[in-house]
């Protein structure tokens, strides 16, 4: 019993021949993509915008993992003039691809004026989903298979497709297999951790980075296709180690000493929000410096000199005295004004007075 290898690796679709594993990488893209918009939009986020980063995101990370694979495994590359750029036949690699898109992605995100950190963690659950599907494509062909086993699911492989010093043995570790059930699992974990652990924003990110890195360490242990090797490992043995040490202390600090929010429902919106205040926080402060500036000076004063400031009150006093005084000047023995008080100096308009002096027996001093 064992886990038979494709006899095909695509399909004529008209004059053109169709790659399973270039189609898997497409139906992975594409779910990743609608799992991302749901995640963001659930966040508060536009949906349009993971449209935009997958414009550029998707061709970087193509040109990203294809460099990484043809620097770590040359032994796989086509001999054609165009094979370096044969992603349909060799594949891509990983790290490569993550580096790059995510670099793109960064980019894009920051274009719009969004939280980087927010769209990393909507979109590290969507990324494994991807790598999932993108590894029912090694299988179509024939690659990213372990050392001889004799387990009941172990994977056969025709001869023409096994590693110098295999030729004898037949089935070998499915590490495809084991890698696209781990993706699931971590992502399913990813989301659970999201809604249920308050994981400050990027922590789900560097988690991805963490678990699937530190995966990676036992799958290169089991792998016996051509690779590039250093002091006895794989190449690939290295970048593992490396970006497992770097996820988890990245997941630590962003805990410890980030400012990030929660990944959770309305986490755009919190940010948003948080950062307003902070700006907020900042003008308040300014504001009561200024006031606290203002109180120093002596009353009735903004910013003028002492000298202006007196003179002026002196001013106001005086006109006030004078125009207090004026009426008891003119008033007659009785104290009531005399006939001329309102009249026009020509006397055109005698009938005027009584009510010119209404007035100004009505009227109210200004207050000193």
């Amino acid at each position: 019993m064992h886990i038979p290898s494709p006899s095909v690796n695509g399909f004529h679709l008209g004059p053109v021949f169709v790659h399973y594993y270039g189609l898997m990488y497409v139906i992975g893209i594409t779910l990743a993509i609608l799992i991302t918009q749901r995640r963001w939009q659930r966040m508060g986020g536009d949906p349009g915008l993971v449209g935009d980063v997958a414009l550029w995101a998707v061709p970087a990370g193509i040109i990203g993992g294809r460099i990484y694979f043809d620097i770590t495994t040359p032994k796989y590359i086509p001999h054609h003039w165009y094979g370096i750029f044969a992603v349909w036949d060799g594949g891509l690699g990983i790290w490569g691809g993550i580096a790059l898109g995510a670099a793109a992605g960064i980019w894009r995100v920051r274009r719009h004026h969004a939280d980087a950190g927010l769209f990393a963690d909507a979109v590290a659950p969507a990324l494994l989903v991807a790598q999932a599907v993108g590894r029912i494509g090694n299988y179509f062909n024939k690659e990213l298979f372990g050392g001889p086993t004799s387990l009941p699911w172990g994977l056969y492989i025709p001869p023409s497709y096994r590693p110098p010093g295999y030729l004898s043995a037949q089935t070998f570790q499915p590490t495809f297999l084991y890698e696209l059930i781990f993706d699931l699992a971590l992502a399913a974990a990813l989301v659970w951790l999201g809604h249920h652990r308050g994981i400050k924003a990027p922590g789900l990110f560097a988690l991805y980075v963490t678990g699937y890195s530190a995966f990676r360490i036992f799958e290169e242990a089991l792998r016996v296709d051509p690779s590039e090797h250093f002091l006895g490992l794989r190449l690939n043995m290295y970048v593992a180690i490396a970006g497992a040490i770097a996820g988890g202390v990245w997941f630590w600090y962003t805990q410890r000493y980030g400012k990030g929010v929660p990944a959770t429902d309305g986490a755009v919106t919190r940010s948003a929000a948080a950062a307003g205040a902070g700006a907020a926080g900042a003008g308040d402060g300014a504001g009561t410096d200024s006031a606290a500036s203002e109180a120093e000076q002596p009353a009735g004063t903004t910013g003028e000199p002492a000298g202006d400031a007196a003179a002026g009150d002196a001013a106001t006093t005086d006109a006030t005295a004078e125009g207090a005084a004026e009426p008891a000047a003119e008033a007659g023995p009785g104290g009531e004004p005399p006939a001329k008080v309102g009249a026009d100096v020509s006397g055109d308009h005698p009938a005027e007075v009584g009510a010119d002096v209404g007035d100004r027996s009505t009227e109210t001093p200004p207050s000193a």
